[in-house]
């Protein structure tokens, strides 16, 4: 009887997945390894771009009635750090970092498991349903991760620009909602949360589909060189910003420290229409595309290098 080869599996393979893919065949990547190397490239990710979405986050609760705190990016990184020096501006890190490695792990292993099964029988998955893999990973991240980690992470923001701030970390600032509020305080704006990472990952997923099947022409298996796949993140997660930024800007709003204020997700959009105006719904959106941009480069950079080498040590053919 042969030895047990080391990293086997722990996870069930997929019929697709049972045997090598023969030769002109586009080789799947099993979801466990997805789940592992989202997981990895997620915490990564984070910890690099933070800044950007403490600012975008300041300048989307920054809202004209109150009147406007910030004159724009500079001045909201000038004042950050001017009254909480530069850790100020990775307020509330814990909270995403806490949930970035789960968000990227749920994100692409369902991406993984759903595209797995809806490939043609060359293994090859189309752009339309790359867009279905990808609204169906976003809605799982948001169920799942995205909407409680995104309501304490605005929470602490917000918190931070009271006159006394009440949260004095992670663990006391969850302890705190959730006392005051029960856990429902930690799923605030469900509905925009959805709507948001649904079609955010839809749009990411159907760009890079179509241009990695664009690049790779007739050989499915054609490697793709880094910097090739960081410039077609970039583009997916700039389409993906001018796509849902007014569902992020709701989002963020039923999720701040004034939500009591709003009835309903659709009541939430319809009082900033009124009050603010369309262009209330594309707040952010300057600091949000750098940070996007960013994020998803980096996201499937190291998410294809991590895949190549589980490759090497973990065996699922």
């Amino acid at each position: 009887m042969s030895a047990r080869p080391a990293f086997a599996s722990p996870f069930p393979s997929p019929r697709c997945l049972a045997a090598a893919a023969p030769a002109g065949r586009a080789k799947l990547t099993h979801p466990g390894k997805a789940i592992l190397a989202g997981g990895i490239a997620g915490g990564i990710e984070i910890c690099i771009t933070f800044p950007t979405e403490y600012v975008k986050t300041q300048l989307q609760l920054d809202e004209k009635a109150n009147p406007p705190r910030y004159k724009g990016i500079a001045d909201c990184v000038k004042q950050t750090v001017q009254g909480h020096g530069v850790k100020g501006l990775y307020r509330g890190l814990s909270s995403l970092v806490y949930g970035s490695i789960p968000k990227a792990a749920v994100r692409f292993g369902t991406f993984e498991f759903l595209s797995n099964h809806m490939r043609d029988e060359k293994g090859n998955l189309n752009s339309k349903r790359g867009l279905l893999c990808g609204l169906g990973a976003g809605v799982a991240e948001a169920v799942v991760v995205v909407c409680p980690m995104e309501t304490i992470k605005v929470k602490f923001i917000h918190d931070q620009c009271s006159p006394k701030p009440k949260y004095r970390g992670f663990f006391h600032g969850v302890r705190e909602i959730i006392r005051e509020q029960g856990l429902k305080g930690t799923y605030q704006g469900l509905t925009a949360t959805v709507l948001k990472q649904g079609s955010n990952q839809a749009i990411r997923f159907f760009v890079m589909t179509a241009l990695r099947n664009w690049y790779k022409g007739d050989d499915p298996n054609k490697v793709i060189n880094p910097l090739i796949t960081g410039i077609f993140g970039a583009i997916a997660g700039a389409a993906s910003v001018f796509g849902n930024t007014p569902l992020d800007v709701v989002k963020t709003r039923m999720q701040g420290l004034e939500a009591h204020k709003y009835k309903s997700t659709w009541d939430c959009a319809f009082q900033i229409m009124k009050y603010e105006g369309p262009i209330a719904f594309y707040k952010g959106t300057v600091p949000r595309l750098g940070r996007v941009c960013l994020d998803v480069a980096i996201v499937f950079v190291i998410y294809d290098e991590v895949v190549k080498v589980l490759n090497k040590v973990w065996k699922t053919d």
